[in-house]
């Protein structure tokens, strides 16, 4: 099947749901405003049955779903019911992957034993990693703050348990998330792997600061054969470069010289940079670099600084036609599965904590 009929038929079905889509080139962030539909019926689909579209085995696009931020309250072995619901939407989806932001527990508290939080990775497990699992999907993650920070004080890492038992969890035999590595050699904490000619990057962003250590391995991976030979590079780290949501633009919330950085994932032709931590989606690019701000689907979602919109759980999927460089954004809100339109967004959001460095929205990339 070609992809326009593809994509006509997703559309269409989508179109019938009462939901808004939105078609993006990949490179130039423009609108292809004639594949648009925009809430055609006036309705929302209230119901977890949304149609997939077309994904059969010729279709040259590949399909990525991206959530972030799933934990509640710190301790928790429980999940807000849009993690369970997002969780059963995914294999109706046909997604080729799962990316995760990071923040699958609710761990960064001492006062936690070491058995709450293995159970809370044990919860995990249950409700996110063995449905995923069954349904033969891969998982590609970034660990959060919530799971293992790396954060020191005088040099000593602050939360070396939480990362010791996230280590412990990720690397038991029984929880492979069936990803085809290139370097796990610091698995989980970061990694890189490759899935349908797409090169990913993932680094331990879980504070403010990338290490030295890290520096030189984003280097020694991003020159490699494999990242220079994919047809499309993508990073995945939790703390965002730039702000983009209320209380979370202070020093600390996201990653100290975003413009450095920035700088440096370009150099090696990265596409896309996709965090979390915000918990408020933003599809937004500075400079050449893609920047997808994940929304939350756990416990507290947040507002956009400069957007009168209530805070919102999303989630989001991305069609990416890696050949002609072209993607399609989807995200739906939970539980209402309303479609979130670049229109309701900000055009650009522009932080008291770094006004410099202003991000703008990606559809109104010139």
């Amino acid at each position: 099947m070609q992809i326009r009929r593809r994509q006509l038929i997703f559309f269409a079905a989508v179109a019938a749901s009462g939901v808004a889509c939105d078609r993006w080139d990949l490179v130039s962030g423009n609108r292809a405003a004639a594949d648009s539909i925009i809430d055609v019926a006036g309705n929302s689909a209230a119901t977890d049955q949304l149609p997939p579209g077309d994904r059969s085995p010729s279709s040259p696009s590949v399909r990525i779903v991206v959530l972030s931020d799933l934990n509640s309250q710190y301790g928790s072995t429980t999940y807000e019911p849009e993690v369970d619901q997002a969780i059963r939407l995914i294999p109706g989806w046909k997604p080729d992957l799962v990316l995760c932001g990071g923040d699958m527990v609710a761990g960064q508290k001492r006062e936690l034993s070491n058995a709450q939080v293995t159970a809370m990775w044990d919860a995990f497990d249950r409700h996110i990693r063995q449905p995923l699992a069954a349904a033969k999907i891969p998982l590609g993650f970034t660990l959060g703050n919530h799971d293992a920070s790396g954060a020191r004080r005088d040099g000593i890492l602050s939360f070396e348990r939480d990362r010791n038992l996230a280590r412990d969890y990720w690397t038991h035999p029984s929880h492979d998330p069936g990803l085809n590595f290139v370097d796990r050699t610091h698995f989980p904490f970061y990694y890189t792997f490759q899935q349908n000619e797409i090169f990913y990057l993932v680094w331990d962003a879980s504070t403010a600061q990338i290490s030295s250590a890290q520096f030189a391995w984003v280097d020694q991976s991003l020159s490699s054969a494999q990242a220079r030979s994919a047809k499309l590079r993508i990073a995945l780290g939790h703390l965002p470069l730039y702000p983009v949501a209320v209380g979370r633009d202070r020093p600390g919330e996201f990653l100290d010289g975003g413009e450095a950085l920035r700088s440096r994932l370009e150099h090696y032709n990265v596409h896309t940079y996709i965090s979390g931590h915000n918990h408020a989606y933003y599809p937004g690019f500075r400079g050449q670099l893609e920047l997808l701000h994940s929304g939350a689907i756990g416990s507290g979602p947040r507002q956009l600084i400069g957007s009168d919109r209530p805070p919102q759980k999303t989630v989001t999927i991305v069609d990416i036609l890696a050949d002609s460089a072209r993607s399609l954004y989807t995200t739906y809100q939970l539980p209402s599965l309303e479609l979130l339109t670049p229109a309701m967004l900000p055009p650009r959001i522009q932080s008291t904590s770094s006004p410099e460095t202003p991000v703008t929205r990606r559809d109104l990339r010139s």
